[in-house]
């Protein structure tokens, strides 16, 4: 798989060879897709989805529809696969209980083992792995702090997290990715 990410919504025709019939009973073996047949396209989990008020794109009936038709490339390629909050809502008010939320933790796992993650939570992981923190810390933050008298950050554990992710096979693209980010600059 590639990096190339899609919507949900994507307009382009869906292809006979896009469908994986077994990839549903792929899902429902794994921790979290169980429930996943259950789902009948209400839309519950769509209308009070806090995400999917501001988006036009976020739909967690169109991800578990996706992935129940077995388009796996596209639900797994998708930008908005990201987008869920993981509030639970959705779970919460599932007529069928099915687990939305946990359905979709389950497809972003799979699209981070098959490295189709977007760049920003790349990145993000990166300086994570490199400082302890989510993001770089300017220099000009950390002279502020100085300046007003507040004290100095507390020093990242960069190793002991990245002791905790050994094996974890999300690490192999983030590590990847920084090498192809340096090499692009």
């Amino acid at each position: 798989m590639t990096e190339n990410a899609t919507t949900t919504t994507s307009k382009e025709p869906i292809k006979a060879s896009e469908f994986d019939p077994k990839f549903k009973y792929e899902l429902i073996k794994m921790h979290g897709g169980e429930k996943l047949l259950k789902c009948y396209q209400c839309g519950t989990c769509t209308s009070d989805c806090p995400i999917a008020r501001y988006s036009d794109d976020y739909r967690p009936r169109t991800i578990l529809r996706m992935a129940n038709l077995g388009l796996k490339d596209r639900v797994l390629k998708s930008n908005t696969l990201w987008l869920c909050a993981a509030c639970y809502t959705c779970t919460d008010r599932c007529p069928q209980d099915v687990e939305v939320a946990s359905v979709i933790r389950v497809l972003r796992n799979l699209a981070a083992e098959n490295g189709c993650v977007p760049q920003v939570f790349k990145d993000q992981a990166s300086c994570i792995l490199e400082s302890g923190y989510a993001y770089k810390i300017p220099d000009l933050r950390i002279k502020k702090r100085e300046t007003t008298g507040l004290p100095p950050l507390p020093k990242g554990n960069p190793e002991s997290i990245r002791k905790i992710l050994k094996g974890v096979s999300f690490m192999k693209h983030v590590e990847g990715s920084k090498g192809e980010t340096n090499e692009q600059q």
